[in-house]
């Protein structure tokens, strides 16, 4: 990411402000890619989309020509006719659709391979009003591989909110299926591998492997916010409103298999809630440290991609509100975790796994959350268990 902003930079392609008002003057479509995160009841906070439409709109009262905004941010159907249209309206004393566009374009983008998903995406969405306005954003991605489909407002809001569901019941279900297969004796991997090879009914084997917990800033809040707009609707959706519970109950399951050893030491390989990324927010690794520090284990903690000085904005403050101590906990030498531990869980794939077999001892329990390939297990560790196969 750094070498494409800074090449498209030199080149010219590519500037920043902060001065909104220059940025709509100086453009001809505005992308809204502001957060939407869940309040503390589960429903979508959408308390920075309407400011930001009011200081587009204010730029474009005085702007002479069209100009196009673009909400990539995820939201729930019905947020571009009822919050972002009005009040783009109002600031801008305009008329949609005749005086500007508005598009729903939601990305699918993956934290730790943004890049790659943007420049190979599986589909483009494209919600409009006005095929003017679609129109306009296609010729955008018109170098996209993949399909574009052009739809409307509620339907691009929807599906982005269905796709992200799915890989939510996609990851609980493989996480049940090899729970059950475990204590019925069956070899949940064989069993996922052979489900997962039908790609005609059983769509595909992303997301479907048995393993840890989900989290991100992503999943959770998304799940929570249909499952809150479904109760304001009064509908009864249980296998929605199950996904979470399974998750926290998969997680529970976590911290009794580590109790269970009956050890103290514990060293946990991996904090944040997927490999490649430094995010911590609603991380299931998270989660598990802070509740085994309450059951009185010492904890100590590596991650790679975790540097605290280097979180910023609302990473940093989740952070610092669920473990306020969590730099006391952090080492940047994987050997140091796992030389003081008893117990040694994988929390993440982002490891070296020959570094890790040269640091276990026999005496070491090895607790695998995220189901590294057979051939990387380490099998110096005179225990291993994978928390559901």
């Amino acid at each position: 990411m750094g070498n494409l902003i800074s090449e498209s930079h030199a080149a010219g392609r590519l500037h920043a402000t902060s001065d909104s008002e220059y940025a709509v003057l100086n453009s001809d479509i505005s992308f809204l890619c502001v957060g939407t995160p869940s309040l503390r009841n589960g429903k979508l906070d959408l308390g920075h989309i309407e400011p930001v439409c009011r200081e587009i709109g204010q730029a474009m009262k005085k702007k002479k020509g069209f100009h196009l905004v673009v909400l990539r941010s995820t939201v729930l159907p019905g947020t571009a006719e009822t919050i972002v249209v009005p009040a783009l309206e109002k600031s801008s004393g305009r008329k949609f659709p005749q005086d500007f566009g508005v598009c729903v374009n939601p990305e699918f983008m993956r934290e730790g391979t943004a890049v790659s998903d943007f420049l190979d995406p599986s589909m483009t969405i494209i919600g409009a009003a006005d095929p003017q306005h679609s129109a306009m954003l296609r010729e955008i991605y018109k170098w996209a591989p993949g399909r574009i489909f052009e739809t409307s407002f509620r339907c691009a809001e929807m599906v982005k909110y269905v796709c992200n569901t799915w890989h939510a019941v996609k990851v609980s279900f493989a996480n049940e299926v090899g729970t059950l297969a475990k204590e019925l004796g069956v070899d949940a991997e064989a069993v996922v591998e052979i489900f997962s090879a039908d790609t005609k009914l059983n769509i595909s084997p992303t997301y479907l492997k048995p393993g840890f917990a989900f989290g991100g800033s992503c999943l959770p809040k998304d799940v929570r916010a249909l499952n809150y707009r479904a109760k304001e609707l009064d509908l009864d959706l249980p296998l929605l409103q199950s996904i979470l519970p399974s998750n926290d109950e998969h997680l529970d399951r976590a911290v009794e298999m580590v109790l269970e050893t009956g050890k103290k030491k514990v060293g946990v390989l991996g904090l944040s809630f997927k490999a490649a990324t430094d995010d911590l927010r609603e991380s299931p690794q998270v989660q598990l440290v802070k509740r085994l520090l309450g059951e009185g284990r010492q904890i100590r903690i590596w991650d790679d991609n975790v540097s605290l000085g280097h979180l910023i904005g609302s990473n940093r403050q989740y952070i610092d509100e669920v473990i306020p101590h969590i730099g006391s906990l952090l080492s940047t030498a994987l050997s140091d975790v796992v030389r003081d531990a008893e117990v040694v869980v994988i929390a993440t794939r982002g490891l070296d796994v020959d570094e890790l077999r040269r640091c276990l001892r026999p005496d070491h329990i090895v607790i695998d959350l995220v189901n590294l390939e057979r051939a990387s297990r380490p099998a110096a560790s005179g225990h291993y268990e994978g928390i559901c196969w």
